[in-house]
């Protein structure tokens, strides 16, 4: 079941993950005064209230603090939370709908259990803030494409924290995190480096604390970080089935092939475009 659950997951995962990339959202909070990576860290962090920069380096773990502190700086000054929560929400409905999501069949039944997912795991809040702060936000009820976006935001902030907390145990900070990663060869160390705004001595520094531990040879991960890495991706999936055991099996099966069109239409309709 918990493979079926990671499944079900990662194929719904593109549907909440466009709004970081999308010039609706970019334009939107552009409006409100904000420009560059402050519309990120606001808009994600808006669900705090006004948060601290200390707050959003603690709970998003994996970004340079110098690049949270200068993004934020003034961004309470120029708008609230309530109205980046709006523009959020806005420009999440107007990208899914320039994508065609809300022309694919079965949304209804693709919605049924992705809020039920999400409203299982509101019932375990304790220990992970950044989804307690995203649960506490209403429904956007009347709206089946933004509710399901809002299921899958929940669900995705569910993962994350569950996430930061096994890194934590395995005593991996998010600079190592992002080292790791890197050398896994599934993300371009480039793309890394560059969202997360980490200078090169203490990428450097990072990577040779790998080493003396036996995760890295070089920029290649050894037996043992490839093993490290598998434990933390199976411990996350452990953590966020309480999300997913309402389901049961077939239930989570079902799920992930009632999201692989939504994803797929993601994709194909360019929201995820990094460049």
């Amino acid at each position: 079941m918990r493979t079926a659950a990671r499944r079900a997951w990662r194929r719904l995962e593109p549907l909440h993950g466009m709004i970081y990339f999308v010039p609706e959202a970019t334009q939107r909070y552009a409006e409100l005064g904000l420009t560059g990576r402050s519309g990120y860290f606001a808009s994600r962090s808006a669900p705090f209230g006004r948060a601290s920069a200390d707050v959003v380096i603690a709970t998003f773990y994996n970004f340079c603090p110098d690049l949270v502190r200068h993004s934020l700086a003034t961004a309470w000054d120029v708008t609230t939370p309530a109205q980046i929560l709006q523009a959020r929400q806005e420009a999440a409905g107007e990208a899914l709908r320039r994508g065609g999501l809300h022309e694919l069949p079965d949304l209804d039944a693709t919605l049924t259990l992705a809020r039920r997912a999400a409203e299982a795991a509101c019932d375990h809040p304790q220990g992970r803030p950044l989804f307690a702060a995203h649960a506490s936000l209403p429904w956007p009820d009347g709206d089946p494409l933004l509710e399901l976006w809002h299921a899958q935001t929940l669900l995705r902030e569910f993962r994350g924290d569950g996430h930061v907390a096994t890194l934590l145990t395995e005593g991996i900070s998010g600079i190592e995190a992002l080292v790791l990663h890197a050398a896994s060869g599934d993300v371009p160390t480039v793309f890394l480096k560059i969202s997360r705004a980490w200078p090169e001595e203490d990428w450097a520094a990072a990577e040779e604390r790998l080493r003396t531990r036996g995760l890295l040879d070089g920029d290649t991960l050894t037996p043992e970080g490839k093993a490290l890495r598998q434990h933390i991706e199976d411990r996350t999936d452990t953590l966020a089935m309480p999300a997913y055991e309402v389901l049961g099996e077939d239930g989570c099966e079902r799920l992930a092939e009632l999201a692989r069109p939504f994803g797929r239409r993601v994709v194909d309709a360019g929201l995820l475009n990094l460049s």
